[in-house]
């Protein structure tokens, strides 16, 4: 019973962390414009015009955070999520996350996540694409684990899909931050402290820690990430269209 107050808790914290997202006014950290090649990454045929222009990863890439003098490295899964992991290296490349603070970090009752991306700093913010100026969403995006296309637009509960996500909710784990909308994920992104499965099929996960794990444990509310970097990958971030 305590455990399954803790994870509709944990939920509840998750999905209160863009409340605003629909009434978002403020300018990114920085702006830029980077020059892609178009493909549908394996996006549905249904959701290529919705989200025509916006980034996609066609393969992976490699990301280093650096957050108190050390790095961080991702790895970032567009075979399995490429709209989310595209939307996040778009905005490392953009320079957006340099700066910005992990307003949220969880580690009571028990290791929860670290949460950052925002550039208000109070867990109402997202991306404002300079050339749209409206906040840049996301759908929701998971794919099953014996899935050949990922699926979109409601959690795995709303759609009576019963198996595990291909990216789970592991230690380590990248995922993408939202509001009550499914459909409401902008720039917060968190790095699961602990397993944390029963958050698997209604959040987006989009890659791992693979180095550097124990900066992660250290990070407090309020620390900033100095720099964002794509490191490795970078070919691989195309356009829909």
């Amino acid at each position: 019973m305590g455990r399954f107050l803790l994870a509709s808790l944990m939920l509840l914290y998750l999905v209160g962390c863009q409340a605003n997202a629909d009434s978002i006014s403020s300018t990114p950290t920085s702006e830029g414009t980077i020059a892609m090649s178009s493909t549908n990454c394996n996006i549905p045929p249904e959701l290529v015009q919705p989200l025509q222009g916006y980034p996609c990863l066609n393969g992976t890439a490699t990301v280093d955070l650096v957050v108190n003098g050390q790095a961080i490295t991702l790895e970032v899964n567009g075979v399995d999520a490429p709209v989310t992991a595209g939307n996040f290296v778009d905005l490392v490349q953009r320079g957006f996350y340099n700066n910005l603070t992990f307003h949220r970090v969880v580690r009571e009752p028990q290791p929860f996540v670290v949460q950052g991306g925002d550039p208000k700093g109070n867990g109402t913010g997202g991306f404002i694409d300079p050339q749209t100026k409206r906040e840049r969403v996301i759908p929701l995006e998971i794919k099953p684990a014996d899935g050949k296309q990922a699926v979109y637009g409601r959690t795995f509960p709303e759609q009576n899909i019963r198996q595990a996500p291909q990216l789970k909710h592991n230690r380590g784990a990248l995922a993408m931050a939202r509001s009550q909308n499914p459909n409401s994920a902008s720039s917060q992104f968190y790095i699961t402290l602990a397993e944390t499965s029963f958050l698997d099929g209604n959040y987006a996960v989009f890659g791992y820690v693979t180095k550097g794990m124990e900066t992660v444990d250290k990070i407090k509310q309020g620390d900033r990430i100095t720099s964002a970097t794509v490191t490795k990958g970078l070919e691989n971030l195309t356009t829909i269209k």
